[in-house]
């Protein structure tokens, strides 16, 4: 039989860099999960990914075992280093902070259609065109 999923939780972690600090500790012990064990497991399995934000789902059962889902980086961050800029624009209409290309657009859909709800690449493009958008990005 399944085991029963108790919680599920959602959160951002520096890839690699995870420490059982005030972000973490009331979220996992909350849940019952070891946070010496979890930082160590995080840490480990996504060392390759030191520098970039790792979305993590964590599904938590009964037995308080879990299992960690990793997700790819969050495109306004892709976006953001695609233009080399530290954040965006606090107002998108009035003051635009850079400009994307329809290549720059593509690599990142590529790389986030696992994540996205989109049929095809096209559809994945206007996805992340529309977050630029939002964040003050010229699209070209």
């Amino acid at each position: 039989m399944a085991k029963k999923i108790n919680k599920i939780l959602k959160m951002q972690i520096p890839g690699g860099k995870a420490v059982p600090g005030q972000a973490l500790g009331p979220v996992l012990g909350g849940a019952g999960i070891n946070i010496g064990e979890f930082v160590k497991r995080f840490n480990d399995e996504t060392k390759d990914r030191v520098g970039e934000i790792v979305p993590t789902v964590v599904e938590v059962y009964d037995d308080r075992t879990y299992k960690m889902i990793y997700k790819t980086e969050p495109a306004s961050q892709l976006i953001l280093k695609a233009i080399g800029k530290e954040k965006g624009s606090g107002k998108n209409a009035v003051s635009k902070i850079g400009t994307i290309t329809k290549a720059q657009i593509k690599t990142i859909a590529e790389k986030k259609m696992v994540d996205l709800n989109a049929n095809d690449i096209e559809g994945a493009m206007k996805i992340i065109a529309g977050t630029a958008r939002s964040m003050g990005v010229d699209v070209k």
